[in-house]
């Protein structure tokens, strides 16, 4: 079984031995930055107060957590660019430019640096959102440029392959002029399903962490076959710094969280785990189905919000306690017991995910679309798009004009 899932080009041990060192010192970093951003969000009375209605949090509770993940990310990034620059394995070595995917002919420690601007450019926008509540297009331009940034460094998803699949040759210029709606999509998507899913102690965070952890185990799997002398240490790299930075926040975001990753942490996650997604789209196959079955919950919970929404006719765009977890709770259960259910969901579609990741293609097709049947009957069965009526103001008996 092992052998059908790792190849043997490399060994596992190999690999780990290269980026192990990754994973402790984002952790770390992480674990420190937040601490440190609680007390300066403290000082500076940058906290958010409860509302009693999406916001059920029990007393004001300190942002910036986000930059504590941005701290133990980009400290990850930067153990992995010295990696690239101090090995000399076939495994980190640059190739000649190939058609298609994210350029070769741009040196991979590129690659990283434009992963990490746009990290920061998504945190800065989450942090005026978080501080200063800025428009939404204000964030979609935010979230646009950090899109940007990947796209400009060459990270886009390879479409020749596909097109390939149904006998099409396609022009190098045309793949890469469809490339840059598709890398707006994914980031645009990722950011806010996770933007969206932040509404629980250690929901986001625990997720996103299940979510890497499954990205992490297909990067290992590519490496041993040397699916891709680029694309192996990049994923690699940032699915390592991602989870380590993640978990280095959560022991202070779990219940009862001490800070909240606030806007500048969810659209972080979001930016970085729609890049990852990008990244295994280098070919078009049944690695980049794996990676969005494995993205599934966040999807699942955007797509009930805005279903729900729809089908009762309500605003799409207007906060309300719709989501999966908050629907979870309002029918009694705990806020842990909500939580670590959602934990259950999000592996349930991570191991999904990673079957889908071994067989073929037009299986793995078969087995998404499958999957989005089932989830979407579930949905329905358990009544999870039924709102209540909104309650009609109470009218005053009319009066009687008529005098005795």
């Amino acid at each position: 079984m092992l052998a059908f899932i790792f190849g043997d080009k490399y060994s596992l041990g190999e690999i780990v031995r290269h980026y192990w060192l990754i994973f402790p010192i984002a952790f770390v970093a992480a674990l420190i930055g937040t601490v440190v951003c609680r007390k300066l969000a403290l000082r500076l009375g940058v906290v958010d107060y409860p509302d009693h209605n999406v916001k059920t949090h029990a007393k004001p509770t300190a942002y910036l957590g986000g930059v504590g993940i941005l701290i133990g990310l980009l400290a990850g990034l930067a153990i992995g660019f010295w990696i690239l620059f101090r090995q000399q394995s076939h495994i980190l070595a640059n190739v000649e430019s190939q058609p298609g995917g994210y350029d070769a002919k741009l040196q991979d420690w590129r690659i990283l640096l434009g992963i990490g601007l746009g990290a920061i450019i998504a945190c800065s926008i989450g942090v005026l959102d978080d501080i200063f509540d800025i428009k939404p297009w204000q964030k979609l331009l935010g979230q646009a440029l950090a899109a940007a940034a990947i796209f400009a460094v060459g990270i886009r998803p390879n479409l020749v392959h596909l097109f390939e699949f149904i006998n099409i040759e396609l022009p190098e210029s045309l793949n890469y002029i469809l490339g840059g709606p598709i890398v707006l999509f994914f980031i645009l998507g990722a950011t806010n399903s996770l933007n969206l899913l932040d509404g629980l102690d250690g929901l986001c965070a625990g997720v996103t962490a299940i979510i890497t952890g499954a990205f992490l185990l297909l990067a290992l799997s590519l490496a041993t076959w040397s699916h891709s002398p680029i694309g192996d240490p990049i994923r690699l790299i940032v699915s390592l710094a991602l989870v380590g930075g993640t978990l280095g926040f959560f022991p202070l975001n779990r219940h009862p969280a001490k800070i909240f990753m606030g806007d500048a942490g969810s659209m972080l996650l979001g930016f970085i785990a729609g890049t990852l997604m990008i990244l295994f789209t280098e070919r078009i196959g049944r690695w980049s189905v794996a990676v969005i079955i494995i993205f599934g919950l966040p999807i699942l919970d955007t797509a009930v919000a805005l279903a729900r929404r729809f089908v009762n006719k309500r605003p799409l765009f207007v906060s309300d306690r719709g989501h999966i977890y908050d629907q979870l709770m309002d029918r009694g259960y705990p806020l842990k017991k909500a939580v670590k259910l959602s934990y259950v969901m999000a592996t349930v579609y991570a191991l999904i995910g990673l079957i889908a990741a071994q067989i073929r293609f037009y299986q793995a097709v078969i087995l998404f679309v499958l999957l989005v049947i089932l989830s979407g009957y579930v949905i329905w069965r358990k009544g999870f798009l039924h709102m209540p009526p909104i309650p009609q103001p109470k009218q005053s008996p009319p009066r009687d004009n008529q005098s005795d």
